[in-house]
């Protein structure tokens, strides 16, 4: 499991919409690594915000 998969893993079990650094402390990674995969699913579209600064998949 890359790290694209472990932040969107986090995030749908997490429940609600979570903040880069909330990301960090549930996954263990690095927050560089956490920004760049992050990136990644902004431009796939995989995640979208519901509110300034915080991220949720998308249904």
């Amino acid at each position: 499991m890359d790290a694209t998969d472990k932040v969107l893993e986090a995030m749908k079990n997490a429940g609600e919409p979570l903040n880069a650094g909330k990301v960090v402390e549930l996954t263990g990674l690095d927050r560089k690594v956490v920004d760049k995969a992050m990136n990644d699913l902004k431009k796939t579209e995989r995640i979208v915000s519901p509110k300034r600064c915080y991220w949720e998949p998308k249904a």
